[in-house]
């Protein structure tokens, strides 16, 4: 934390009612980019106080404002217009989040070229018929439903994604009617500011989307624990999202929760083996291995293992570790120092455990960038899946490789685990595809692929892995809570003591 920022360290505010806003306290965070280990950003560690500000902003909004009372036509125009507004700035949003997190520019510009779609999509989920009526067993009785906002939403997201992983939250809950408070991660925290001021720009009105940045502790805590938040929707650890879903439940606010994974990426032997490796590539080092769906545990058949062991050990040594901002890169960096330690904890833990090490497995030299917090992709064969390597998350580009014999084998091992966030099956047997996806559990499970989503399905997890889903037409239910309305048809209510009167 510093007191005051150098010349050549930009200052911001919190956002609050459409306006950057100094913190009552006058502390502030760094921020630093990962590849230069530089300080570019200075922005609030919100108090207590300011997270107050925050919320009481967000309920004027709500139950004084406009916001849940406009038409569903016009919360969707407002949705489309901020799409427009993030074309219009999709390349300097993808460059705010590389610097903030290290990611690829490509797959931070796909991001953001992608999310006006997402918002397309949400405009048309707040204009779709949500209530239903009910036949009833009553006599002279009309009963219809209606799904109505929940209130204020606090909105707390990852550095991994940090603004496409707020719009899972953001769209729909605007859709719905709500107002939103966003607590980006301390790593990634100028591209929501700027986020918001788009969203202001293109004519949300003030209070109804709001950022606080600072630490989990006291900007976090203050805010899950506030009892004017009706909703809190996370995505980050599992242990993190135990301490909130806990929290919450003191004052029985509405959570959901997109948590960890530790995915298994099943490779059989009549599986096209070279699209196979690619999916295992793309699975497990895209995005630095920094994705809660990262296919981190592969699972391949005896007869095809030492054939993917062979060729994932040489793809993975052949990846271009880089400056994420060259396109021509092909992995960035981790995200922050402690990542960076944490991965390479894993990787002294995976050889104490007795992996075997056949790619990486070390820190990355890259020119030009001294302290750029870069590692190279690393490949563990011989695992087990009793191995910390691969029971904990990492969330980082450590590939686990565990030999199975035959279905059964690979359905046990896929399932031992305490996450069900995703999985992917390699075949050319339609019959077992289609056989073990239904016995995998997990949330989300590709075949033939891997690490694909979109606005139109449901995203989420089983066990340990989350509560609730995000995108798809039944997104809006996370963020509404519906109510029965009864109406009598007939004579009205006679005496329930003299029914005969």
């Amino acid at each position: 934390m510093s007191p005051t920022p150098a010349a050549e360290v930009t200052r911001y505010g919190l956002f609050i009612d459409n306006q950057r806003t100094a913190p009552i306290e006058g502390e502030y965070l760094d921020v630093v980019d990962p590849a230069t280990g530089r300080v570019w950003a200075q922005v609030p560690n919100a108090s207590a106080k300011d997270v107050d500000t925050a919320v009481s902003a967000a309920r004027r909004a709500f139950e004084d404002g406009d916001w849940p009372g406009y038409r569903a036509a016009d919360r969707a125009k407002f949705l489309i217009r901020f799409g427009e507004a993030i074309a219009d700035h999709a390349d300097e949003l993808a460059a705010l989040q590389v610097r903030e997190n290290g990611k690829l520019i490509r797959e931070m510009a796909g991001q953001a070229k992608l999310m006006p779609e997402y918002l397309n999509y949400y405009a048309g989920l707040a204009q779709m018929p949500t209530g239903t009526t009910n036949p009833l067993h009553v006599k002279d009785m009309v009963s219809y439903t209606v799904r109505e906002p929940i209130g204020v939403v606090a909105a707390i997201t990852p550095w991994n994604s940090p603004l496409l992983l707020l719009l899972w939250k953001l769209g729909p809950a605007l859709a719905a009617g709500n107002t939103v408070i966003a607590k980006p991660s301390e790593v990634t925290p100028v591209s929501a500011i700027r986020f918001a001021e788009l969203a202001a720009e293109a004519g949300l009105p003030p209070g109804v989307f709001n950022v606080v940045t600072g630490l989990g502790s006291p900007s976090g805590t203050a805010l899950t624990g506030h009892p004017g938040v009706d909703k809190i929707a996370f995505t980050g650890s599992t242990a993190t999202g135990q301490a909130i879903a806990s929290q919450a439940g003191k004052t029985l606010k509405r959570v959901s929760l997109e948590l960890g994974g530790k995915s298994p990426n099943i490779v059989f032997d009549d599986a096209d083996v070279s699209s196979a490796i690619n999916g295992l590539i793309a699975g497990i080092f895209g995005a630095s291995g920094q994705t809660c769906m990262a296919g981190s545990r592969i699972l391949v058949q005896e007869n095809s293992y030492d054939r993917v062991v062979a060729e994932l050990a040489e793809r993975a040594d052949a990846i271009k570790v880089g400056d994420p901002h060259d396109p021509a890169s092909e992995m960035g960096t981790v995200a922050c120092r402690p990542q960076f330690d944490k991965v390479r904890h894993y990787m002294d833990l995976a050889k104490s455990e007795g992996a075997r090490l056949v790619a990486g497995g070390t820190t990355a030299e890259v020119d030009g960038f001294p302290d750029g917090l870069f590692v190279r992709p690393t490949v563990f064969a011989d695992v087990s899946n009793d191995m910390k390597i691969a029971r904990e998350e990492v969330f980082g580009p450590i590939a686990s490789v565990i030999p199975f014999r035959d279905e059964d084998d690979a359905v046990r091992i896929a399932n031992d685990t305490e996450f069900g966030l995703a999985a992917g099956i390699w075949t050319q047997n339609v019959q077992r595809a289609h056989r073990v996806a239904g016995r995998l559990r997990a949330g989300t499970v590709w075949i033939n692929n891997y690490r694909k989503t979109s606005y139109a399905t449901p995203f989420g997890g089983y066990k340990q892995s989350g509560l609730g889903r995000e995108n798809g037409p039944d997104s809006l239910r996370e963020y509404t809570e519906e109510k029965s309305v009864w109406v009598d048809t007939g004579q009205g209510v006679k005496d329930p003591f003299n029914p005969r009167a």
